[in-house]
């Protein structure tokens, strides 16, 4: 019965899935190199535009650190056309709403809104794009913001003082070394110049994939963005990031102290980017060990043994080798030692033993139905297509998602366990109080 109604599950959701194919994304190429992928969906007079720049804190170098995060704030602090707050102003007038977001690699701008609107969108996003301000004043502004959300969140997140040093204790060459936010020092001495020189080589037109989903004719995507987009010149292309991080050959540990109840746990190893083909079967495995209750690492930890308050996992797709993460709270009374040989037991399991065919069949269907769940919207279609054309190399990729999940065995989740989760390829990073004398 139960085989029954996976298939059953399975079938229905190809159905549903059916209703967007790969011929549905049209794309077109602008004179100056921007990209364009376009999905027409008139279940709503709604329509979006994700703005995807292949810029984030791994195309910084010390001394500059922070920059792509700032660059954030400072596209809604005016520009030729519309000034200073003026942005969001307009855009909320006509109905629409934004958002935007900085990681290692990539800067995404978001905007939602009714169709109808949709040519004072394109006027918006050509008048930043091409003539963004660098105002001193607005600069030093927005210099104060960044550096009091720095301070804030190192004051108030535990995660966010661990985390900083485990990625740096990984990362000892390559720039995923230093957080997104940069370091205080840096952000404090960017030049006008270093301002100037990000913008034009990071922010052109050629570095840029923008995907429209929504209620407007592929037609009227292409107008708009020749007129208001096409104008802006091309750039050089920006440098390529060759920096290898070595492989790691021994294990390696950090303390932070801080005053805290109970320790914080952060364990990072080192696994591939997205297009490598471990990817599905890693990704699969973080599922199994924290999604929900009945996972193998929250069952045992958190109900069980009640060793940690929470513990999670995380395995993001990224364009340069990067880390699996776990994170755990301890529990009361609880030393980071016990917690931390809990989980490492838990992966010895695995290794050794595998995992159950009911534990493999359950996260499928997770993973298949969070994903048509995602592009049955414009905004999980916009950002599934954008992510897999940077992340993958090629949006048509998306499509093949579901059957790349499917394929996965038992087999290929112990193996990329026992190839990744070695004592020598680890960082533990453990916060907690100060107990010297």
């Amino acid at each position: 019965m139960k085989k029954v109604l996976v298939l059953l599950f399975f079938f229905l959701s190809v159905i549903s899935y059916a209703q967007m194919k790969a011929e549905d994304v049209k794309t077109f190429t602008l004179k100056n190199g921007m990209k364009f992928l376009v999905v027409e969906d008139f279940s709503i007079p709604n329509a979006n535009m994700y703005l995807f720049y292949k810029v984030g804190s791994r195309n910084e170098h010390q001394g500059i650190t922070g920059l792509s995060h700032f660059f954030e704030h400072m596209m809604f602090n005016g520009a030729k056309k519309y000034g200073p707050k003026i942005f969001d102003q307009v855009m909320e007038f006509n109905g629409g709403a934004n958002n935007a977001y900085t990681t290692e690699d990539v800067t995404v701008y978001t905007n939602w809104f009714p169709a109808s609107s949709a040519e004072v969108m394109f006027d918006l996003e050509g008048d930043r794009i091409s003539s963004l301000s660098i105002d001193s004043l607005m600069v030093e502004s927005e210099r104060g913001v960044v550096l009091s959300e720095r301070r804030t969140g190192l004051e108030n997140s535990p995660w966010r003082n661990i985390i900083e040093s485990v990625k740096a204790t990984a990362f000892q060459e390559h720039p995923y070394h230093w957080s997104v936010i940069g370091y205080e020092d840096d952000m404090k001495n960017w030049t006008q110049q270093d301002l100037e020189r990000y913008f034009k080589t990071y922010y052109a037109p050629n570095n840029c994939v923008v995907v429209v989903s929504g209620a407007m004719k592929f037609e009227k995507v292409k107008e708009l963005a020749e007129k208001y987009l096409e104008p802006i010149p091309a750039q050089p292309t920006p440098p390529r990031i060759h920096i290898t991080e070595p492989a790691q050959t021994g294990e390696r540990r950090i303390t932070v102290q801080k005053d805290v109840a109970n320790p914080y746990l952060v364990v990072g190893y080192h696994t591939p980017e997205a297009k490598h083909e471990d990817y599905y079967a890693l990704t699969i495995l973080s599922s199994i060990l924290t999604s929900g209750q009945s996972s193998r690492l929250y069952a045992s930890l958190v109900n069980e043994k009640q060793l940690a308050t929470m513990i999670f996992t995380d395995y993001s797709a990224s364009f340069d080798p990067t880390l699996f993460y776990f994170y755990a709270a301890a529990n009361k009374d609880i030393n980071e030692t016990a917690l931390e040989n809990a989980i490492f037991d838990e992966l010895e399991k695995i290794k050794k033993d595998g995992i159950t065919a009911n534990e493999l069949q359950k996260i499928k269907n997770q993973k298949l139905m969070e994903f048509y769940n995602q592009v049955e919207t414009i905004d999980g279609k916009s950002n599934n297509i954008g992510t897999y054309e940077l992340f993958f190399g090629d949006y048509k990729k998306m499509f093949n998602a579901p059957a790349n999940f499917n394929k996965v065995t038992i087999e290929d989740v112990q193996n990329v366990a026992k190839k990744y989760f070695t004592k020598s390829n680890r960082t533990i990073g453990v916060l907690k109080k100060n107990v010297e004398e």
